[in-house]
């Protein structure tokens, strides 16, 4: 029998399931290990922004992400 996963966006919750590897919507996975110059030494944050979420994120940007088009879609 086939194990139902899902993952969470942690801004607003809402749960997206993956099948085999699959799942039903994209979103930002941002894993980031914390080094000696901060106050987080050693810590390992992760969290994952649905694309709804990431756009009003970015709405609060000074300066907007580079953006470029990948000439293959995975």
């Amino acid at each position: 029998m086939e194990e139902k996963k899902s993952i969470v966006c942690n801004c607003c919750g809402k749960r997206f399931s993956a099948s085999t590897n699959v799942i039903e919507k994209d979103f930002l996975c941002v894993k980031k290990q914390w080094g000696y110059f901060s106050k987080k030494d050693g810590v390992i944050d992760e969290f994952f922004v649905c694309e709804s979420c990431y756009d009003k994120w970015l709405e609060n940007f000074v300066i907007p992400p580079n953006k470029k088009m990948a000439t293959e879609l995975l």
